[in-house]
């Protein structure tokens, strides 16, 4: 009967081991599963991190480029408002520097009519004089506000200088030498104020048709010589 009894005994201390170490099983499962899951979310933060990382440095990379090409307009901006400042100071007055050069072309007409070697009063020698005064100054003016003559007289005519109002025939001349000016032309610092009216010489028409005559003549024994050959 003990017997029974120790057996029995053991068999549920067996029982409760049995169930201890499976206990102590499940444990260690829950451990490792809630291992896994603390692993994964903090793969999952880290993930999200870096991404964020990336969008904020992608934002920072923009920012940059657009500061850049803001910084490159203005100093677009400023470097234009610069020349035209500078503009506006030696070109403003161009307008009333046109209006101011006629007065002065007639200024220069009444002078040149006088005959100098006919005896005046002294009233018109007086008047001559002012005259003389007043072109002076108003070439000083002029000079002053960088506005200059355009020298025409025997150079080559220039399309962007001149203004070609006819043609005199001249023999001594090549083609396309002003010979005469009609008008004064004027510049304002580097620009065209108002080109030269100005007569151009062209060759004589008997001229031209002997040296027309004459280069004829030339091909045509050049080509017999050619064909001999």
């Amino acid at each position: 009967m003990e017997k029974d009894k120790e057996k029995i005994e053991e068999e549920i201390n067996e029982s409760h081991k049995s169930q201890d170490v499976d206990d102590s099983k499940e444990d260690n499962i829950d451990e490792t599963v809630s291992e896994n899951n603390d692993e994964g979310v903090e793969s999952e933060e880290e993930g999200t991190k870096e991404t964020e990382v990336d969008i904020l440095k992608e934002e920072i990379k923009t920012l940059k480029e657009e500061k850049i090409r803001v910084l490159a307009e203005m100093e677009n901006l400023r470097k234009r408002f610069e020349r035209e400042k500078i503009d506006s100071i030696k070109y403003g007055s161009v307008n009333l520097a046109r209006d101011v050069l006629s007065p002065g072309d007639n200024l220069e007409r009444a002078l040149s009519v006088i005959n100098e070697e006919e005896e005046q009063s002294q009233s018109i020698k007086n008047l001559i004089e002012g005259l003389l005064m007043v072109k002076k100054e108003l070439s000083t003016a002029l000079e002053k506000n960088g506005i200059t003559k355009i020298d025409s007289l025997d150079k080559k005519f220039d399309p962007n200088l001149h203004q070609a109002m006819m043609e005199i025939e001249n023999d001594n001349l090549e083609e396309g030498v002003v010979v005469q000016e009609i008008q004064t032309g004027y510049m304002m610092h580097d620009r065209l104020l108002r080109p030269a009216m100005v007569g151009v010489s062209k060759k004589p028409q008997k001229t031209t048709e002997v040296e027309s005559a004459k280069e004829l003549k030339s091909d045509n024994e050049d080509s017999e010589k050619e064909t001999k050959n």
